[in-house]
């Protein structure tokens, strides 16, 4: 199943399209996200999808401070982009956002990641990247299953306006270092591949 997106109508304020995120009821199970000002509403990822984030979860516990988190399924608000997007994990303070009701913003966290869906790689490789740079997050982690020459994982930072540099580019089963604060060797060789 592919993604659907729902119009917005260009009059209508930011505010009011957050508002109409907020109430709407959505498919459950669905991940509905802003992205560039559009409402894009995805079905659940499959399963070598998650395990792909809760492998790199799992190796982001043992090296994030105490008062940090690791969240599955927060929004982050990029009013700057039009975006309430939700990564497939987020690290961020959890002092920040424990009081948070469906959002958070993206100015907050310090390592967003995202695992391709075939139907969802161009906002996971263009708009979500351009988005979270603009916000000033420190860090993305692209895990790119679809890339078109073989899975591979890359590692952006030192964001600039709405462009990310890539630091590491490996293909599955390569390591990819992530820098302070997290300090740790990702080893991406159980990373189910489709």
């Amino acid at each position: 199943m592919s993604a659907l997106t729902v119009g917005h109508d260009p009059e209508q304020s930011r505010h009011e399209l957050v508002r109409f995120w907020e109430e709407m009821e959505w498919p459950e199970g669905s991940k509905v996200e802003i992205i560039e000002g559009i409402i894009t509403v995805s079905p659940a990822p499959a399963a070598r999808h998650n395990v792909i984030a809760a492998r790199i979860q799992r190796r982001l516990y043992s090296v994030i401070p105490e008062d940090w988190e690791i969240f599955q399924t927060l929004a982050i608000a990029v009013p700057s982009r039009l975006g309430m997007l939700i990564p497939d994990l987020v690290v961020a303070p959890l002092s920040e956002c424990a009081e948070a009701d469906t959002h958070i913003p993206a100015a907050l966290a310090e390592l967003v990641v995202e695992v391709t869906s075939k139907s969802h790689a161009r906002h996971d490789r263009i708009s979500k990247p351009a988005a979270y740079a603009a916000a000033g997050i420190p860090l993305y982690l692209l895990v790119d299953r679809w890339a078109p020459d073989g899975p591979t994982v890359t590692l952006y930072g030192e964001p600039r306006g709405d462009v990310y540099r890539p630091l590491t580019t490996a293909k599955f089963g390569e390591p990819v270092k992530l820098p302070a604060p997290f300090g740790r060797v990702l080893d991406s060789g159980d990373f189910p591949v489709d």
